[in-house]
């Protein structure tokens, strides 16, 4: 074995190339998957332990050796050709390569704006895990165990815990991080929770299994149901053209109590209908409510001493609203026709 490899040592460093055919004949011979020095490799396995180490090394330097001639050789072939004058002509009348700018995801965008809107009246940014256990998506929100929302037809489950242990899903609201900050924080709180979340429904252009939320909350001594609208008239107005109009509607969500939904003036049809409004003029666009009494005691806050509000919107909803999107998914097939009507904002 060794002879061999010795010998094919020789025959590299002896060997001349001086046009491209003669460099692949040397590539295939002795780097490629079916060269001679492949072959020593695979017939390694064959020689005697206590040689096997002194031939792997020989062979592993004959194959270094190999690579470093055909790249000498490469470099040496390439410079032939451009002295030969085989290399192509440069055309200097071909148009440049445009100075392409890239542009923020319009859902990032509205991200960015809800964020600043609500950061200049003193709120936060907190953010959470997108794997979560039953308790922090469900338990401390007060669903009851047969709720709707805990079905697999809704909620992506990761592992279904057995003998009373804890399921682990991926989150279908940022509620979790409610949850969590209420937990490891004293009031006052007041934060918000832009995130992904995820439900199992089938993708269409009103519904997708993936999209973005933002939350709120705001827990304090003597928060009351103004303090809500305030916040969310105060939002409407930041975000949307002038002379939105905005209104609540009662409701009902399983951790705020009295719960409320909030619409505005559709901003496609300015209110006289169509079919993003269903022609009613309206849409809505969050929900909302006070915080149950229950839910900030299960956080480890005294209900009786702290009160507090809560709120949550869909990031692709208020996109839709605010850049006349028809189809939710258009956010996620990244055609670039699409993004680049986002140009400049």
């Amino acid at each position: 074995m060794l002879d061999k490899v010795r010998d094919l040592q020789q025959q590299i460093e002896q060997y001349t190339i001086t046009s491209p055919e003669q460099l692949e004949q040397f590539r295939m011979r002795f780097i490629s998957r079916k060269g001679v020095i492949t072959e020593l490799f695979e017939q390694l396995k064959l020689v005697p332990p206590t040689d096997r180490r002194a031939v792997g090394q020989e062979l592993n330097a004959l194959k270094n050796a190999a690579q470093t001639r055909f790249e000498q050789f490469s470099q040496l072939v390439d410079e032939q050709q451009t002295v030969a004058g085989n290399a192509p002509p440069l055309d200097l009348t071909l148009p440049t390569l445009p100075n392409l700018t890239g542009t923020q995801h319009p859902l990032s965008l509205v991200r960015q704006r809800i964020i600043q809107i609500f950061e200049r009246i003193g709120f936060n940014v907190a953010d959470g895990p997108e794997i979560e256990s039953d308790w922090y998506n469900f338990g401390a929100l007060n669903f009851p165990d047969n709720h709707p929302a805990r079905d697999m037809q809704d909620t992506f489950f990761i592992e279904k815990a057995a003998d009373g242990g804890t399921d682990m899903l991926l989150r279908t609201h940022t509620s979790n991080v409610q949850i969590r900050l209420m937990e490891r924080q004293s009031p006052p709180i007041r934060s918000i929770m832009p995130g992904r979340v995820y439900r199992n429904e089938t993708i269409s252009a009103r519904a997708h299994c993936l999209f973005h939320q933002v939350e709120g909350i705001y827990i304090d001594r003597n928060v009351g149901f103004k303090d809500l609208k305030d916040t969310l008239y105060h939002f409407v107005k930041e975000l949307f053209e002038p002379g939105t109009q905005i209104r609540f509607r009662p409701s009902y969500f399983p951790f705020t109590e009295p719960s409320a939904e909030i619409d505005i003036s559709c901003q496609i049809c300015g209110g006289k209908g169509c079919n993003i409004c269903k022609y009613s003029g309206w849409v809505e666009i969050a929900g909302s409510g006070m915080v149950d009494p229950q839910v900030i005691a299960n956080c480890g806050i005294d209900p009786e001493e702290y009160t507090g509000f809560a709120f949550g919107m869909g990031i692709e909803r208020i996109t839709q609203l605010k850049y006349v999107v028809n189809d939710l998914r258009l956010y996620t097939e990244n055609d670039v026709r699409f993004l680049r009507q986002f140009e400049g904002l």
